[in-house]
């Protein structure tokens, strides 16, 4: 009976620092929206330059520049993911929740670039691949009010509603080259200035 009673404190003990942990961990997801907003930006860019006439390319150099940045992202992932790993928190309800929300959103930005390819090949009209852009921000938007429902954060809330807003906004210069531009300005608003606040509200690392 002792020992059924001491296992039964444990078990609340538990229960009672995964919920103090899940109520006070700050979200770690930070580094990894720098990340995208950095490599992602920076292909949307050279998208637009190859858009833009700026130089001769390769017909296929559009398709190989975003094989690039899906490569480079995936291999920073890789080690993003083992260094958020070893942070305390990670393990929290919030954590856990944001952190599958955003690999629903990756999953589901590179199956629909996969589709469009897809049809962009069959049909011989790669402009199709110019609705990506609202797609990545609706998914962001998406990402952002669960964010905002797990954190009850405000400056959550009104950049997932950015997002949306500027998933149609990118959607009416989806006929000219400046819509790369705006893209990579609108990375700028919903992924890389959010993700260095969340980097921010991480507690210092001790040695």
């Amino acid at each position: 009976m002792t020992r059924d009673t001491q296992t039964l404190q444990d078990d609340i003990a538990y229960m009672r620092d995964l919920a103090r942990e899940g109520r006070n961990a700050p979200l770690l997801a930070g580094p990894v929206l720098v990340l995208a907003a950095v490599v992602f930006g920076a292909a949307s860019l050279a998208q637009w330059a190859i858009q833009s006439g700026l130089a001769q390319f390769s017909p296929w150099a559009s398709l190989w520049l975003w094989i690039g940045a899906g490569v480079v992202f995936a291999v920073g992932l890789t080690v993003l993911i083992g260094r958020i790993q070893s942070k305390p928190g990670h393990r929290s309800s919030g954590n856990q929740a944001v952190g599958a929300a955003w690999s629903a959103v990756g999953y589901g930005i590179f199956v629909t670039w996969l589709a469009l390819v897809a049809l962009s090949v069959k049909t011989g009209n790669w402009s199709w691949m110019a609705v990506m852009p609202t797609t990545v921000l609706v998914a962001y938007g998406s990402a952002w009010l669960i964010g905002a429902a797990m954190t009850r954060t405000r400056w959550m809330s009104m950049t997932a509603l950015l997002s949306y807003a500027a998933a149609v906004g990118v959607a009416w210069f989806i006929d000219s080259a400046a819509i790369y531009g705006v893209f990579t300005v609108v990375l700028v608003a919903v992924a890389l200035v959010p993700g260095i606040i969340l980097m921010r509200q991480e507690p210092a690392e001790t040695a």
